[in-house]
């Protein structure tokens, strides 16, 4: 018996050592993962699609840096994901560039033609039109991602236009195999897409009937558009041919978007907001993103708790996330808008002292009402089809870019002659303060509807730094669940030590204190539940996904990539 046992115990032995001398001849992953990452050695592009994210690891390895790589990937995922990849949309990107050590926000957000009034969307008895604000011309805001990828590239990118737009065109005009998810999703949004011509004649054959999975599916409308943008540049979008097209489209519809709307429109580039967390810095969106500022006041509230202790997604842990989210989600409602038109208190509201205050009103073992909790800083919604890409190059340049039509598909109509989908970014704004839009937000006066305004958003692109350098990059759609998606993914690394699969695997919840109640996924036990139901929290019947994120953690010189497991067809490539 004592021989067996000890041929035991040297066999067992001898296949730690072998696994260990294995795990010497590639990058070292903790053994306890069970979600493993994939790995590059000079960069890591991850998105929501997989053609997309291929075509920005191609721009690194010709050289281009991270800026290139994520304009790339920006006008590729108009081709190969249109629900929310887009031309006809905006969105925002945060930079960190490595050599100067400098964090930059270029805000290319929609913005409110000039004709845009405060009640337009109000019917004759006061109410809210939401027809009118979701799904007609009237829901279009002047689009502002041709400007805001051109601006990046200018002043950031290494490459032409030309360069980095090409495999987007190459990829409208020759078509790519149709794929599951895209498949899928037209399927469900044919209905709606089939009652305009532009939209039918590109996403559905001539007999009426949808493409099939592998089938190649070409756009050339979208590449008529694409060429003349990469020999006019942004000029030619915003004052050419398709400005033309866009306009005409326009009046034909009772839209209200003007050629004078599209010469004005610019990018606009803010400094990055900065937060401090426990020796990093968490590089975000400013206004009018509500994500930068409320991730930040969040992850301020909960800095002294020893939430590592308290376990991940314990009761506990999740009592503390739920109240945050509860006063990060009323101060929304009040206080973020477009700062070019009102006055938002960014550095009270991502104050410590403020986020100390707050936290002492968290009971430790009791949930609040959110109608007892209103916006408390005391000055002594948005579409699941929203889409997010990361993108890191081996010199420390990291790109987070988040961006979106609204709606899936926008409006569900396009620009006859360019290929270009409509976003409904006009609900975004409060088309009547105090009543939600088509997330459940709720807007208050400093997101109204003025003429040249940006709508509040909730995307919140967010690059995570340790010791000056890019660590941890994130980002994801899901409308109003975005700011505690990505929340919820940086508290898995900083907090709980996961990699970058692990964080973005993890069971998410979400509240966004109205409607008062707690989204979950699976995966959250049942015993935590009964003891948050035993707090007083209201959880939401039924379990649903949370998010998709798209991340990148650079670690021991390795770069570590994920593109979420809830979605179909996402990956993440690194070479």
């Amino acid at each position: 018996m004592k021989l067996k046992i000890l041929v035991i115990a040297t066999l067992v032995a001898n296949f730690f050592t072998l696994a260990a001398t294995s795990q010497e001849q590639t990058p070292r992953l903790e053994t306890k993962d069970r979600f493993v990452p994939v790995i590059g050695r000079n960069g890591m592009v991850t998105s929501r699609e997989k053609i997309a994210s291929q075509v920005g690891v191609d721009i690194l390895k010709k050289g281009g840096n991270a800026v290139d790589a994520a304009v790339a990937v920006g006008f590729a995922m108009a081709v190969t994901y249109p629900q929310a990849g887009n031309l006809g949309g905006g969105g925002f990107m945060v930079i960190h560039l490595a050599k100067e050590n400098k964090s930059i926000a270029i805000d290319y957000r929609e913005m409110a033609p000039a004709a845009a009034s405060r009640d337009m969307f109000l019917n004759a008895d006061g109410t809210v039109n939401e027809m009118s604000s979701r799904f007609t011309h009237k829901a279009t805001g002047v689009p502002g991602t041709v400007a805001g990828m051109a601006h990046a590239l200018k002043n950031y990118g290494t490459m032409s236009l030309q360069e980095v737009m090409r495999p987007a065109y190459d990829l409208a005009l020759a078509g790519f195999p149709m794929y599951n998810y895209l498949e899928g999703s037209l399927n469900a949004r044919k209905e709606r897409m089939m009652q305009n011509d532009a939209a039918a004649k590109v996403f559905y054959k001539k007999d009426g009937s949808s493409y099939k999975y592998g089938e190649t599916f070409k756009q050339k409308d979208l590449a008529w558009s694409l060429k003349r943008i990469m020999e006019g540049g942004e000029k030619e979008f915003y004052h050419g041919e398709i400005a033309e097209r866009i306009v005409a489209d326009m009046e034909a519809n009772g839209g209200l978007i003007t050629m004078g709307d599209m010469a004005n429109y610019k990018a606009v580039e803010r400094p990055a907001l900065v937060g401090e967390y426990k020796g990093h810095k968490v590089v975000t969106m400013p206004p009018p993103s509500s994500g930068g500022v409320h991730l930040v006041q969040i992850m301020n509230m909960l800095e002294n708790d020893d939430l590592r202790s308290m376990g991940h997604n314990s009761a506990a842990t999740l009592h503390l996330y739920i109240e945050a989210m509860r006063q990060a989600y009323a101060d929304r409602s009040e206080y973020l808008g477009d700062p070019d038109f009102t006055d938002v208190p960014v550095e009270e509201l991502t104050s410590k002292a403020y986020a100390k205050i707050i936290r002492n009103q968290i009971p430790a073992d009791k949930a609040r009402r959110s109608t007892d909790i209103g916006p408390a800083l005391n000055l002594i919604t948005e579409s699941p089809e929203t889409t997010h890409f990361s993108v890191m190059d081996k010199d420390g340049n990291a790109v987070s870019n988040t961006y979106t039509l609204n709606f899936s598909y926008g409006i569900g109509a396009m620009a006859p002659g360019t290929g270009i989908l409509l976003n409904n970014e006009m609900d975004d704004f409060s088309a009547k303060p105090g009543t939600p839009n088509g997330y459940g937000l709720i807007g208050g006066e400093a997101n109204s509807v003025q003429p040249m305004k940006r709508p509040l958003s909730s995307m919140t692109p967010t690059i995570i730094l340790k010791n000056d350098k890019p660590f941890f990059v994130t980002g994801s759609p899901g409308g109003s669940t975005i700011i505690t998606v990505v929340l919820q993914s940086v508290f898995n690394v900083l907090e709980f030590d996961m990699n970058a699969m692990h964080a973005l695997a993890a069971p998410r919840i979400h509240h966004q204190w109205l409607p008062d109640f707690v989204m979950m996924e699976e995966g959250i036990s049942k015993d935590t539940k009964d003891i948050l139901l035993e707090m007083g929290h209201i959880i939401a019947p039924g379990e649903r996904t949370i998010g998709s994120l798209s991340t990148i953690m650079y670690k021991g010189g390795i770069f570590y990539g994920a593109a979420d497991i809830r979605s179909l067809d996402a990956a993440a490539i690194g070479y």
